[in-house]
């Protein structure tokens, strides 16, 4: 069988990231993170990571911010943005900036995301 495609998930609410590691993991390796500042940290020390969701809304340093920073020093991953709100600016200018591939709403759409990571890479 082939090796699993290793994601980061990056949400500041536990809940959502244990969620979406009991829904997730047996087709790929989940690694989480509670910020954007440890999501970082993930990168840095796990370089097997090939696609980084990311929450919006979050303290300290918002989803679209997080992938700006990490997508300077991995710009190999593949990023997208998961949001309980309708797309905003922001949102809609990382996706035409191609910054970010796609965005999902909350709740997760499980088999949405997975046909997504699976289609762009």
């Amino acid at each position: 069988m082939d090796e699993k495609i290793t994601i980061l998930y990056v949400d500041d609410e536990p809940l959502n990231l244990k969620l979406f590691e009991i829904n997730l993991k047996k087709k790929f390796n989940i690694l989480t993170a509670e910020s954007g500042a440890e999501g970082l940290e993930q990168l840095k020390t796990n370089p097997q990571i090939a696609v980084v969701i990311s929450d919006m809304k979050m303290p300290g340093m918002n989803g679209v911010e997080f992938i700006r920073l990490a997508k300077k020093d991995f710009p190999h991953i593949r990023f997208f943005i998961l949001t309980g709100f309708d797309i905003t600016e922001e949102i809609a200018d990382a996706l035409n900036e191609r910054l970010i591939h796609k965005y999902f709403r909350k709740p997760f759409n499980m088999k949405e995301i997975e046909d997504s990571i699976l289609e762009f890479l």
